[in-house]
């Protein structure tokens, strides 16, 4: 490799396996793509060459907006697979007498080819890189692990191993998210205040969901029959402007008024339950209405119902009215939703049975409120 200069760092080496080196170092955000390339995974002929999978525009782009926003915590190290083209200089000095030895200090030299090829390759953290040299602020610090290595298979067994650990549950993040006060991402953001509602549906006596709505931190089974997830997906519905049942309750600066929006909630879903009693509070196997589709069905139909009961003098009878219309018409427990073709147990909690069970509801409610004018 011909080289025109070094990027230096600080950096403390250890070894593991048979040794290996070992480094953890941090470099400016923009710096990694510098020294470091993606090897996508790709056959060349009968070879199978690279490991990484392509970009994911949306994902980068979410952690380019979160970059931008302000200054925050970006603590996610990126891990490196490195030639051994790079050299380090253990660093001289008297050392505490109490030290943990595990680690040797000093200087890591890694060199910038003029050629054009890189002494590392990304074993982790590829979108978060891409998502760096693209950021407004291109001096953000990162923690970098990185191995000596330029075995395809040692960076193909590493990068299996890193991604195979099981994601954070999306139903646990949901539920920490209201108790997180800094600036979030734009995708978690988005459920923060319907986990805060699910919250305050679950917790408050005067909710008809009061001790219904299931929760990762729940220790022990109890009466909850209402998968949260579904819950906070139709309240998410719920918020999207400019014609949904709780858009009005959030401001232009991003502000929210969620006692407002609780309350509404309340006065709906009570509806719900005085409606359908005998279905109300049931597991999802004896009662479709508390099933991820019934929730997300109904969920949606709060939007159409509650923005024509907004017009009238007497907003909760008009409620409970447009939802008497639909009793008769709905088979939550027994029979048959003859336009769908499905028992009433036959309705799962698919995206096509959602939408089509979603779908049918406000068209019917369309249609016997047109015919009750």
């Amino acid at each position: 490799m011909t080289q025109a200069k070094s990027m230096v760092v600080r950096a403390v080496r250890t070894q593991q396996g048979y040794g290996t080196d070992v480094y953890a170092f941090f470099l400016p955000g923009s710096a990694v793509m510098q020294i470091a390339e993606i090897s996508r995974i790709k056959r060349d002929e009968a070879e199978l060459q690279g490991f990484q999978r392509q970009e994911i525009r949306s994902h980068v782009n979410s952690i380019v907006e979160f970059l931008n926003s302000g200054p925050g915590l970006f603590p996610n190290a990126i891990i490196l697979a490195l030639s051994d083209a790079v050299e380090f200089k253990a660093a001289r000095g008297t050392k505490p007498s109490d030290i943990i030895e595990v680690g040797t200090s000093g200087t890591l030299h890694l060199p910038i080819g003029k050629d054009g090829k890189k002494i590392a390759w990304i074993v982790d953290g590829q979108q978060r890189s891409i998502a760096l040299s693209r950021a407004e602020n291109k001096d953000i610090p990162v923690p970098v692990i990185a191995f000596v290595s330029q075995d395809l298979e040692v960076q193909r067994q590493q990068f299996i191993l890193v991604n195979k650990v099981k994601a954070l549950d999306t139903r646990l993040i949901n539920e920490l998210l209201p108790e997180v006060s800094t600036l979030l991402p734009r995708d978690l953001a988005a459920n923060k205040l319907p986990s805060e509602l699910c919250n305050l549906l679950n917790s408050h006596k005067a909710s008809p969901f009061f001790q219904l709505i299931k929760r990762r931190s729940d220790q022990k089974p109890g009466s909850a029959v209402v998968s949260d997830s579904a819950l906070i997906a139709a309240i998410k519905i719920n918020l999207k402007a400019p014609t949904s049942a709780l858009s009005q309750y959030s401001a232009a600066d991003g502000t929210s008024d969620a006692d407002e929006m609780f309350h509404v909630l309340v006065k709906y879903w009570s509806a719900v339950r005085d409606t359908f009693p005998d279905a109300w509070g049931k597991s999802p196997e004896k009662s479709r209405l508390m099933h991820m589709a019934g929730i997300r069905a109904m969920g949606a139909l709060m939007d159409p119902i509650m923005l024509r009961a907004e017009s009238v003098n007497n907003s909760d009878e008009d409620i409970r009215r447009s939802l008497s219309r639909l009793r008769d018409r709905c088979c939550w427990t027994s029979g048959k939703w003859d336009e769908l073709g499905w028992k009433w147990n036959e309705v799962q909690g698919t995206q096509l049975h959602i939408d089509r069970l979603t779908q049918h509801l406000i068209q019917l409610d369309r249609k016997l409120s047109k015919a009750s004018r």
